[in-house]
């Protein structure tokens, strides 16, 4: 069955804000978190779910205006990576409590998600331009994992 337009963005966003949202509630920071020192610009823990859930959104509507583009390429290809690094970060981070490896995924992540912002400025400007509030985010996330494994 082929799906038409608004089915397939429909896909993305129920897998995009669904597994990131249950992996967010199935990995939350707890006690562990709590007692960790924590740097002056970390944020309160109320910021974190409105905030990926905005990203999400836009995350999923990227996606899938780069599926509508080209179902083979690149841009899907570090679209998916980034996904698969977005979705291990917080079970190694929070739930295995390793933040050295929660470091390198979120390098890695951000890497891939400036290769993505990088391929698509030239295929799909607008799919690029979601991502950047995006990288944003993720650059702040990256300092703030370090600042913790340094205080830590």
């Amino acid at each position: 069955m082929k799906m038409n337009r608004r089915q397939s963005l429909i896909v993305f966003l129920v897998a995009a804000v669904g597994i990131g949202l249950l992996i967010g509630a199935t990995n939350l920071p707890g006690q562990w978190y709590a007692n960790l020192s924590k740097p002056s610009f970390n944020p309160p823990n109320w910021v974190f779910p409105p905030t990926w859930t905005v990203l999400y959104i836009l995350i999923a509507v990227a996606g899938w205006r780069t599926w509508l583009q080209e179902r083979n390429g690149l841009a899907l290809q570090l679209w998916f990576v980034q996904m698969l690094l977005n979705f291990s970060w917080s079970p190694v981070f929070f739930g295995l409590h390793h933040m050295a490896l929660g470091l390198a995924i979120i390098l890695a992540l951000l890497a891939a998600i400036v290769g993505f912002i990088s391929v698509q400025a030239r295929e799909n400007r607008t799919a690029a331009l979601l991502f950047v509030p995006y990288a944003a985010w993720v650059a702040y996330a990256a300092t703030l994992n370090f600042a913790l494994l340094r205080l830590n």
